[in-house]
């Protein structure tokens, strides 16, 4: 799978969120899949700001502690008057909710599980709770976790605050139909800078249901001017594009082709998906459209689907990498590796990358009741520094978006947006072109760092 998911349940949601104030959570560490123990605890929940941890018990307990501080393996005795543990339990009248007892301290910062003193989590390095009511908050055990001491998994949220907007923008936009159609224009009238390419060949990659093949459809809808679904996009937890694609976009019903190709690949998985032997052979246009993808082993050179004599039209121009916005802070170390890997062969080969932030209406409530606080929102911009970091790309290279996905109507601003995104993929293709310096003569072949087999 692309991303960790949440055991949180609606009911266990609902009952959880109040005691928080006005906060999402964003799932940090999941025992079941980062490992029971206290190093893989600390390898993701230290120095991350508030946090709330989420046992569950096979007795049907979710419950844990809440704290305002940071883990830093200290060793320290930490006093927090935020901290609080609470139980939720089907069918139960309400939330238990226990406060640290006067004077004590509330937690201790050392190289254990999350340690409460009332409650120790990872015991022992081991999916088991230690009870020691009494100690630093006073509570029942049957209340609190039903006497199961036995974890059945173990969640840690941050949880992040949802701040007010920016006062000042950190990108300036024009929201006016006047910019829409600049924008759709200067796309349509794109040459590149070699006279025998004719269209810039953007490669998107991304995790499973980040919205790769949604953003096709969304260039498609906001190009014709009306919603098109050519693209088979979906919402489940396996890749639903399984062959390599590579589609072309025409200015309305009838019209001509713009100079963008848009290729689709597999999503990425951890352990199944796209493999990057694969990409690379995509990169240098040896992959056919439609070649249908094999999780098992990549494209051999003497496949039906591997093109052996590829030109500057058939390899990337631009690497365009597809991430949901609100699953940034839990992406998988293995597909976060992936994407290293991918973007390490992509500079070998002197492809420019963007990254294409998708579905920012659903991570801030901000941006979904209007699209023109996308560049206020502070939760976006966090998610955007954050990836960057991550992935070692410049922050001017995120590109916040919106897809069609629900709508029925097309909508200024989800175009403005769209078109940006596609003018940036083109002036970084621009970038490609202009370090082709072998090709001034009007060469179309590739160049020789396309032909090693690295």
């Amino acid at each position: 799978m692309s991303v960790v998911k949440s055991s949180l349940s609606k009911y266990q949601e609902d009952k959880l969120l109040p005691l928080l104030g006005h906060v999402r959570l964003h799932l940090l560490y999941k025992a079941s899949v980062h490992g029971f123990t206290a190093a893989a605890f600390h390898g993701r929940c230290d120095r991350q700001g508030p946090t709330v941890i989420v046992a569950y018990n096979a007795a049907g307990f979710a419950f844990g502690a809440y704290t305002s501080r940071d883990y830093t393996q200290g060793g320290e005795a930490v006093h927090d008057n935020m901290a609080f543990l609470y139980s939720i339990r089907a069918g139960a009248d309400k939330t238990l909710i226990v406060k640290g007892i006067s004077g004590q301290n509330n937690f201790t910062d050392g190289a254990t599980g999350p340690n409460f003193g009332g409650l120790l989590f990872l015991h022992e390095d081991k999916p088991a709770l230690q009870s020691n009511p009494g100690t630093g908050f006073n509570f029942q055990g049957a209340e609190m976790h039903g006497g199961d001491l036995n974890l059945t998994e173990l969640e840690v949220y941050r949880v992040e605050a949802l701040e007010a907007l920016l006062v000042n923008p950190w990108r300036k936009m024009q929201w006016t139909a006047e910019r829409r159609q600049e924008l759709k224009q200067s796309i349509i009238d794109y040459k590149p800078d070699i006279k025998t390419v004719h269209q810039a060949r953007v490669l998107m990659v991304g995790p499973v249901g980040a919205g790769k093949s949604s953003f096709f459809n969304s260039i498609n809808s906001a190009f014709r001017g009306n919603m098109t679904s050519q693209a088979i996009a979906g919402t489940g937890g396996t890749s639903v594009t399984t062959q390599f694609r590579t589609y072309t976009i025409k200015a309305g019903k009838g019209g001509e082709t713009i100079p963008l190709v848009l290729c689709d690949t597999m999503g990425l998985e951890e352990n199944a998906g796209l493999n990057t032997d694969d990409l690379v052979n995509i990169f240098k246009g040896h992959v056919i459209d439609r070649y249908q993808f094999s999780t098992n082993a990549p494209l051999a050179e003497d496949a039906p689907g591997y093109k052996k004599q590829a030109t500057l039209n058939d390899v990337i121009h631009c690497v365009a990498y597809v991430i949901d916005t609100d699953k940034v802070s839990i992406l998988s170390e293995k597909i976060m590796d992936k994407l290293v890997l991918i973007r390490k062969k992509a500079n070998q080969l002197g492809i420019p990358q963007i990254v294409l932030l998708t579905k920012v209406d659903e991570a801030c409530s901000h941006v979904a009741g209007d699209l023109k606080n996308l560049y206020r929102s502070v939760y976006v911009q966090q998610k955007a520094r954050q990836l960057s970091g991550s992935l070692g790309i410049p922050l001017n290279n995120m590109v916040p978006v919106k897809n069609y996905c629900e709508d029925l109507e097309l909508e200024l601003e989800t175009d403005i947006l769209l078109f940006m995104a596609v003018e940036k993929m083109l002036n970084y293709a621009d970038n490609f072109f202009e370090n082709q310096v072998s090709h001034d003569q009007g060469r179309n072949d590739v160049p020789d760092i396309y032909r090693s087999n690295d």
